[in-house]
Order: structure tokens, then sequence, then C-alpha cells
């Protein structure tokens, strides 16, 4: 029997089995201490059983299992255990969400709300399954966030399950997981764009195929657009540009609050492409945004239609800084060969 009779702080996640050596398994009771039965499972030819449900916390169980053996004689085992308390119950929230449709950049973020300290456990216990099969890895941003992506962009049409099994799940330093988190995601098209910064112009491309060209303002000079590979985090209609969200007040001589009819976040930092009707004489020849990707309402809203959260967006040849990868979804910044070693 696993765990052994008269253990303490066993994890309420952990598989509970009892197995028969040289013999079958005729009947398997497991009982918490107001006396409530656990559901199990036999396994088709009789020889283990397995617990089918979880365990509370701090509660002492009792198992009965009778068998009989292969020269016909009965045998039986009692055994008690007891199960962890819990220091703190970690409670996670992912990003995407179940049913979800989004864009070939995309990277699974998990976040908990408290910090691990076995990292590896937390791995093991997120299941990422995908049609057709990619590889991947986790990567830890902190103590508490951890991504998981694909060595390259997701194929077009990929489907992902998520079985994020936490529950009574020991993560060190008496933290335990909470509930459990399932979600089915949907790769859409591939919808990918290169931003230049010299040329002042933006190529978009679906599965492959330039789509439309279109005419954008980068960064002027003391705000120049970061250079990377963004993914876009979120698409928004009537949003309202405030430079306060960032550090700069509105009314500073620097600041501004705009409203504007698209936008699309790119980064946490207040990196957007959107809409921008002021500077349509610009678009094309120079730099003259706060560090936004300025483009027509038509050509924005016409990305927008197309694309979904989770797409790509190169920038380039802006004179910016390099994007930091934890500067929203910047997780294609970090190279495989060091992603794959997890950060942990």
């Amino acid at each position: 029997m696993t765990p052994g009779d008269k253990a303490v702080d066993v994890a309420p996640g952990a598989p509970i089995t009892i197995a028969a050596v040289g013999g079958k398994l005729t009947q398997v009771v497991l009982k918490n201490d107001a006396g409530e039965p656990v559901k199990g499972r036999l396994s088709p030819d009789a020889t283990s059983w397995i617990a089918a449900e979880p365990l509370g916390f701090g509660r002492t169980y009792t198992a009965t299992a009778a068998g009989q053996g292969t020269d016909g004689k009965p045998a039986t085992l009692t055994s008690s255990f007891t199960t962890a308390t819990a220091r703190f119950k970690a409670d996670l929230s992912m990003n995407p969400l179940d049913g979800q449709t989004v864009g070939v950049g995309q990277p699974l973020a998990f976040y908990f709300d408290v910090d691990i300290a076995d990292k590896a456990a937390v791995e093991r216990a997120i299941q990422i399954s995908t049609t057709p099969a990619v590889q991947g890895a986790f990567y830890w941003f902190d103590d508490s966030e951890v991504h998981w992506r694909p060595k390259e962009y997701w194929p077009a049409g990929t489907k992902i399950t998520i079985r994020a099994t936490i529950y009574g799940k020991h993560f060190g330093d008496g933290v335990f997981g909470n509930n459990d988190r399932v979600a089915n995601i949907t790769v859409g098209r591939a919808i990918t764009a290169i931003v230049d910064g010299a040329s002042h112009q933006m190529e978009v491309a679906i599965d492959g195929k330039v789509a439309r060209n279109i005419p954008i303002s980068t960064g002027k000079p003391g705000h120049e657009t970061p250079v990377g590979t963004y993914v876009v985090m979120s698409e928004h209609t009537d949003y309202t540009m405030d430079s306060s969200t960032y550090g700069v007040p509105a009314d500073s001589p620097l600041g501004y609050r705009t409203e504007v009819d698209v936008a699309s976040r790119m980064s946490n930092s207040g990196i957007f492409y959107h809409s921008a009707p002021w500077s349509v004489g610009d678009q094309g020849h120079r730099n003259v945004s706060h560090g936004c990707i300025n483009m027509s309402t038509e050509n924005a809203a016409w990305l927008q239609e197309i694309s979904q959260k989770g797409d790509i967006i190169v920038v380039r040849n802006t004179g910016g800084p390099t994007l930091e990868p934890w500067d929203g979804l910047g997780d294609w910044q970090i190279p495989w060969t060091e992603w794959q070693k997890g950060n942990r």
C-alpha cells in the first residue's frame, strides 16, 4: 500500500494505491475520519486499486483491503495515514483561457498567488499536450510566474490541451496547489507582421503570404520603439491612450490622454499599434509617436479584424532599445538554448 501504514503529511494530491502481489484484490475500502468512503478504481485484472478522487487536507484515512492468493488463500491488510495541512493553498490563473483561439506566438502563461519553492513539482503537475506534437519547455520569469512555449512558433491550427492538476500537490515550504485548471485552446491562422522603423512600413503576412503593406510611424527621437519580437496581448476599440499609465502625467509637457478607435496592446510598458488619424501625413515618412506604432484608422481596423491575441509583430530599425523579455509577452526574446534551461 502506498502510502504505508501510519504515514503522515501525505500530500492530498499524491496517488493512493493498493496492489496485490501473487494474487488479486477482492475488495478495497478507503474511508476518511468521518467514515465517508473514497471512490476508487480497480484494474481490469484486479491486481491494483487507485483512489479516484482527491483527498482532503489534514484528514486521517483508513484502508481495508482483501485479496486472494494464487493458492486460493485469503489475505487482508489494514492501514491508516494522515494527510498534510497546508501552510498556504496556491491558486493558479492562466493565459490563454479555455475555448480561446490564439495566434502562433502565444505562450502559455501560468501565474500563482504565492512564490513557489519546488518549481520542478509545478512543471510535473502541469501537463500540456498538442496536436500536432511540438517541442516545448517551461521558463520561470520569477518565483510565481512560469511560461511554456514551443521551440518555434505554433503551427497554424494546433490544438492545445492544458491539464494543470495541481490540487493537493506539494510545491515546497508547506505550499500546496488548490484548484485544478483545464483549458482547450486552438491556434488560428498564422498572422505575422514586420515593422521597419527605417522604411516606415509594416508588412503583414497571412499564412506566409504578404497580405498588406501598411504605412506606419514609430517612436520619435527620445521615444524610440523598442526592437524585438512582440506578442499581441489584447485588442481594444474606443480606447484611451494615457501616458500616466507608464509614469508620465497626462497634463505634463510630454504627457497625453487621447481617445483612439482601435488599439492592440503589445507590451506592459505601453506599446500599442493603434489608429492615429492625426499622424496620417507622417505615416510612411517619419517617426513621430511616443513609442507606439501609428497607422490609419482603416489599416488598424483591418489588422485587428483579421488577427487575434498571440499574433507576432517583429519591430526593427527604430533606433530603440531591445524589448525586455518580461515586458508583456516577450518570450521570443529569449533564445531557445537559454529558454529550455528553465531559469528555475
